[in-house]
C-alpha cells in the first residue's frame, strides 16, 4: 500500500496542530505557583527546576512571589497586574544555592543565612533578573538576602 499523500496545505496544519500538542505539554515557569501565587507545598516539579538556570559560585536563584489571581473580595486581576505585582515584589523563593553560597565562614559565621525553600526578602533592585517561559527568576548573591519570612503574604506588596 502506498502511504497517504498529504498536500502542502495539510501538511502544514498537521505540523502547527503537532507543533501546539508539544508546546502544551512543555512545562513552564507558570506551572511553579499555586493561584493563591505562592509556591506548591510540595515543592517543583523536577521538570521545573530542569527550567531554572544552574547559579554558579556565591548566587542563588529566587522565584518571585506572583500574588493571587483574585481580591479577597473575589475580584480577578489581570495577567498584567500580576505580572507588575512579580516585577515589584522583594519577596521569594529560594529555588537553588550555588555550590560557594554560604561557604565563606569569615563572612557567615554563624552558618547560611537561608536554605532552598525559604521564603526569604531582597532588596527591590538586588540580583539580575532572568526571563525564562511562564515568567522570571532573579540571581541573587548570597549576602543580599535581607531576611526570611513564613509566608509571603506577611509582606505588603505594591
Amino acid at each position: 500500500m502506498e502511504a497517504e499523500k498529504l498536500t502542502p496545505l495539510e501538511k502544514k496544519w498537521k505540523g502547527e496542530s503537532e507543533a501546539k500538542e508539544s508546546e502544551s505539554s512543555k512545562p513552564d515557569l507558570n506551572d511553579a505557583y499555586t493561584p493563591d501565587g505562592k509556591v506548591a507545598n510540595e515543592g517543583l516539579a523536577e521538570s521545573i527546576l530542569d527550567l531554572i538556570p544552574r547559579p554558579t559560585g556565591w548566587r542563588m536563584a529566587i522565584l518571585p512571589y506572583r500574588g493571587s489571581d483574585s481580591t479577597k473580595g473575589g475580584i480577578l486581576l489581570s495577567k498584567d497586574t500580576q505580572q507588575r505585582t512579580q516585577l515589584g515584589t522583594n519577596v521569594g523563593y529560594v529555588l537553588k544555592l550555588g555550590d560557594l553560597a554560604y561557604a565563606d565562614e569569615s563572612k557567615f559565621p554563624n552558618g547560611p543565612w537561608c536554605a532552598e525553600g525559604d521564603w526569604v526578602i531582597f532588596g527591590k533592585y538586588a540580583g539580575s533578573r532572568i526571563q525564562i517561559d511562564g515568567g522570571e527568576i532573579r540571581l541573587l548573591n548570597d549576602d543580599e538576602i535581607l531576611g526570611i519570612v513564613n509566608d509571603p503574604e506577611d509582606i505588603l506588596h505594591m
